[in-house]
């Protein structure tokens, strides 16, 4: 049980209050069928669910037992297809911006290469984002995967020979440093990072290059206003939502109007190379 002093002061903090995780047993059937009958039991009316694509999966197994739910984005990957933006998403790259700042700051004063990678899952929007605001030199959007997504396509000779031609063309213009985000593989973080780098390594023996990997650094810290805001308007919304009837949904910011989408539509993360 929680009353309103539960909540008191949390707006600043990351994380989760009520140490949510996921369950290996809800996805089961059993699990599923358990949970549902928990929330009955202690008269839950309904369920805000909080998460990415695997939590609205979770919310959807919830909705076809009986149970309400409405959720809310909750991922720093910004890949829910049904909003602009996710909570978490605005500090994670504002986490990542001033980490990026701090280390062109040693690149420059040692004329060194820095490889960083961040964040993103399958999404690549956290590079994206980080790299226009740090003026990066190049963005390494996620890795191809084969036609059923979910194998990952090693990075070719041609992603490195390319890599290889823009810091030359860099070192040509007298650049004192050099930085290129790499988004992460989605599977092990900091292993894209070292490939890529060991790899540039090889072509470029005359240069001091270094890899950085941000990594869970990305997912803390005390949000940033943007999120606290969206967190807020998102979360009235989700009991506002419920309150008239909304089930099964999302509770999702386009164009800076709240929309409230079907779970079933937004199982699957957004495509950026469809933006």
């Amino acid at each position: 049980d929680m009353d309103s002093k539960s909540v008191s002061d949390t707006i600043s903090r990351g994380g989760t209050i009520l140490q949510t995780a996921r369950c290996k047993e809800f996805v089961t059937a059993e699990g599923q069928q358990k949970g549902a009958e928990i929330c009955k039991k202690h008269g839950i009316d309904a369920i805000v669910v909080i998460g990415g694509d695997g939590s609205f999966q979770g919310a959807q197994k919830l909705a076809a037992l009986g149970i309400n739910t409405i959720g809310l984005p909750g991922t720093i990957d910004l890949d829910i297809a049904c909003t602009d933006y996710t909570i978490g998403f605005d500090t994670a790259c504002n986490t990542a911006m001033e980490a990026i700042d701090k280390i062109r700051d040693t690149a420059a004063a040692h004329d060194r290469i820095f490889f960083v990678e961040v964040m993103g899952h399958g999404s690549g929007y956290i590079a994206v984002y980080t790299g226009i605001a740090t003026g990066v030199e190049q963005i390494i959007m996620p890795p191809k995967k084969d036609e059923e997504n979910h194998s990952i396509i090693p990075d070719s000779d041609e992603l490195y020979d390319d890599i290889v031609k823009d810091l030359r063309e860099a070192e040509g213009r007298k650049k004192s440093s050099s930085i290129i985000i790499v988004s992460e593989n989605g599977q092990n973080i900091g292993e894209r990072v070292r490939i890529i780098t060991e790899e540039v390594k090889k072509r470029m023996p005359d240069k001091d290059i270094k890899e950085t990997t941000l990594g869970h650094i990305q997912r803390g810290g005390s949000p940033t206003t943007a999120d606290r805001v969206l967190a807020t308007r998102l979360g009235t919304a989700a009991v506002e939502g419920l309150l008239a009837g909304e089930r099964g949904k999302i509770a999702g910011v386009r164009d800076n109007k709240i929309v409230y989408t079907p779970l079933r539509d937004n199982t699957k993360p957004y495509d950026l190379t469809n933006d």
